[in-house]
């Protein structure tokens, strides 16, 4: 930095400290967390279910009840967090209270979950027309973004699009949850020749109950997925509808 530009930017880092992402309360660097929502907030580093990732009491290899009475279409959710106050207020921020900011601290913790050495695709779950032309963003492109710029991985905003607008799923049960996401996706009419048969990861802010995720998997299976991995900022343990 110029010698003459110092002067400024600490008087800016006096009267803008870092502040607390989840809680504002200032902290000493920017992205970081408070002591106290640090310690609120439910990492989910452990093993979980082999199926979906789902956080699992007992021994390593087990399979959680949902997946084994249907299994998912995707294959495995990593997610950095559980649900809970701290992580919603971060999506709520990036979504609604528009810092894009927010899609840098998520990214930084989901680029961990990145198996290094991959030669995935990013696709970000996308968003209507009218819901995108409304906010002025998507959000998972956003985080998708963030995590290609810290791996080098690819990122494909155009790959999926969504070409019918969804009602919201919360409330619903498994199966209406399904008919209301049924159609809803469509791969670009060069899908095929830009997934070249790779792997993908699925970024999205909130993983649910797996409907638009198996929805947006399905889409892009036929496409020439050779898997497809939901990579989001939290998972709901327990099912909210999503």
């Amino acid at each position: 930095m110029a010698l003459f530009l110092q002067p400024f930017a600490a008087a800016v880092a006096f009267a803008l400290p870092p502040r607390c992402p989840g809680c504002g309360v200032v902290v000493d660097a920017d992205r970081r967390f408070c002591v106290r929502c640090w310690q609120t907030m439910d990492f989910l580093t452990g093993p979980g279910c082999i199926t979906c990732g789902a956080p699992l009491a007992g021994p390593p290899g087990g399979q959680c009840a949902p997946c084994m009475a249907e299994p998912p279409v995707h294959d495995g959710v990593r997610a950095a967090v559980a649900y809970g106050p701290i992580a919603r207020a971060l999506v709520l921020k990036l979504k609604y209270g528009r810092k894009p900011g927010q899609a840098a601290l998520i990214a930084e913790h989901l680029a961990r979950r990145v198996a290094p050495g991959e030669a995935a695709l990013l696709v970000p779950v996308p968003l209507h027309r009218w819901r995108l032309w409304g906010r002025g963003f998507n959000q998972a492109a956003l985080i998708a973004g963030r995590i290609g710029a810290a791996t080098g991985l690819p990122v494909a905003p155009e790959l999926l699009r969504r070409v019918k607008r969804t009602p919201p799923l919360r409330g619903l049960g498994r199966a209406a949850r399904a008919r209301a996401v049924q159609g809803a996706f469509r791969a670009a009419p060069d899908a095929r020749q830009r997934i070249g048969g790779r792997a993908v990861y699925l970024v999205d802010d909130v993983y649910t109950s797996g409907a638009t995720a198996n929805a947006c998997a399905a889409v892009l299976k036929r496409a020439g997925a050779a898997r497809v991995t939901v990579l989001c900022w939290a998972r709901v343990v327990h099912d909210e509808g999503d």
